[in-house]
């Protein structure tokens, strides 16, 4: 047989190939089981809040490092309906999932149907809602950390005396944490007055939270700063502020953070002045990796916490950051948390 260069171009091929495959499992064997079967995994996302770019980000993150891992993923999103949600647990228990996230939800619809999955046997994580039980790490964006930069970048550019208005909505796991920070800084700062308290999570969010900031700055012409700690409210109150004609004299500061934010934050003599935010889609990742490690036997923590990154509107004009891919590129401590990470994790962000 005559050997030409292009049976051994052929043969040089072939070697390559099957090399690549017996990397392919080799890799999948370095995980522990059952991670080391990719496609034998189910998981499933049972969401309560999915309006704004926030949630969609999240989303990302989850369908993300869902793939790095090579796990089917079930998205199951009840639309803010607290009982539909819950029977969405079950139905992901019929599905027959090893793994559930809860994603946001009242703690009274969520605790009961995320104990029929434990003792269903399925792991199970909650984000932002805390279901009161010990056997369900709590994902967090450090929510008063959240709220304490924001605060301080106010009273940095503020001083620590003026009216606020507060956008609150009680029972929601963030906000109730992030409503904390608040009632302790009035505390600390006797110069701060809460002058309105407001907030709906009615959709479009947003839209229905102008509405009732109209009335409230209507109602209170003194108010100098607006603490917004979600940004849909933030959004919401700008757009009164704007109508009003009071964005030189009103500065809103809030948490979370999307491309939309970051354009509304940058516009000439925008009234939004900061925000304190995890990245969402960071945070969707690691929402998975803690189930993962659950799913491995590993213990990710009773409370997994994604530390969060102070963005000044200043930040933002300075560095010239436009959209989330310029946020993550400029300000690197946004870009990745090292958070639910053992070595052999596969990290969906590496190149």
């Amino acid at each position: 047989m005559k050997i030409t260069r292009r049976l051994l171009g052929k043969a040089a091929l072939g070697l390559a190939g099957a090399a690549l495959l017996m990397q392919v499992p080799a890799m999948a064997q370095d995980r522990p089981a059952p991670f080391d079967k990719p496609g034998a995994v189910k998981i499933a996302l049972v969401r309560y809040l999915s309006t704004g770019d926030f949630f969609q980000a999240y989303l990302s993150g989850v369908e993300a490092q869902a793939k790095a891992l090579g796990v089917d993923l079930r998205v199951l999103d009840s639309r803010q309906d607290a009982a539909l949600q819950a029977d969405m647990v079950d139905q992901a228990i019929a599905l027959g999932v090893q793994g559930i996230i809860i994603q946001h939800g009242l703690t009274e619809s969520m605790k009961e149907a995320a104990q029929r999955a434990v003792d269903a046997g399925i792991k199970v994580v909650a984000f932002d809602v805390n279901v009161e039980n010990p056997k369900i790490p709590q994902i967090e964006q450090s929510d008063r950390d959240l709220a304490r930069l924001a605060l301080e970048q106010a009273i940095k550019d503020n001083g620590e005396s003026w009216k606020a208005g507060y956008v609150y909505v009680a029972g929601i796991a963030p906000l109730d944490r992030r409503n904390e920070t608040w009632i302790e800084f009035k505390k600390k700062y006797a110069g701060i007055k809460e002058a309105a308290m407001f907030g709906t999570l009615d959709n479009p969010i947003a839209n229905s939270v102008a509405n009732q900031a109209r009335s409230v700055l209507s109602a209170n012409p003194d108010i100098k700063v607006m603490f917004a700690p979600y940004d849909e409210f933030a959004k919401g109150v700008k757009i009164a502020v704007d109508e009003a004609g009071l964005s030189q004299d009103i500065k809103i500061y809030s948490a979370d953070i999307s491309t939309s934010d970051i354009a509304a934050m940058r516009e000439p003599d925008s009234a939004w002045a900061a925000t304190a935010a995890t990245n969402p889609a960071v945070v969707g990742q690691v929402s998975v990796r803690a189930l993962a490690q659950l799913l491995a036997g590993e213990d990710p923590g009773r409370n997994v916490i994604v530390p969060p990154t102070l963005i000044t509107q200043k930040d933002l004009i300075d560095k010239d950051i436009k959209n989330m891919e310029d946020l993550s590129a400029k300000l690197p401590q946004f870009a990745h948390a090292d958070v639910a990470m053992p070595a052999w994790m596969p990290n969906p962000n590496a190149k």
